[in-house]
């Protein structure tokens, strides 16, 4: 699974972050992303911080397939307004992933948290996000 292919996420133009960056997707500035106080929307900050929060699973747990991943919850803070392009970064506490891959395993199904900023080219941190993933096993598909 690519998060930056997912319809939504391509209608937005989410991009990959550069490799190494320390960051997981970017949206490039643009016009269609602002508000009324012209600096760039809420909704494109939430969207941004959840997309980075998908990837960051999709790189740190690797391949999950046969499991689906949904967001459960995600608790935001809008901190300070920014304009132009915008980053994600993403972690999670230690030993939350083993937690869940161990869960995973056991029971079919996981909870976990994960930590999103979604900054600017200045580093200004616009939006700071708990996002809580739910992660289960697939079900068969029945002929």
């Amino acid at each position: 699974m690519d998060v930056i292919a997912l319809p939504f996420n391509r209608f937005l133009g989410l991009e990959p972050a550069e490799t190494d960056s320390g960051f997981l997707v970017t949206l490039p500035g643009s016009p269609h992303f602002t508000n009324h106080l012209n600096t760039v929307h809420a909704s494109a900050l939430f969207a941004v911080a959840e997309a980075g929060s998908g990837a960051f699973l999709l790189e740190t747990l690797g391949n999950v397939s046969g499991y689906v991943p949904v967001v459960r919850r995600m608790d935001s803070k809008f901190r300070k307004p920014v304009k132009g392009r915008i980053w994600a970064r993403a972690s999670a506490a230690p030993g939350s992933l083993e937690q869940a891959m161990n869960d995973l395993n056991a029971k079919g199904r996981a909870l976990i948290n994960v930590s999103v900023e979604v900054v600017d080219e200045n580093g200004v941190v616009a939006l700071s996000s708990a996002v809580e993933w739910f992660i289960a096993r697939e079900k068969e598909q029945r002929a």
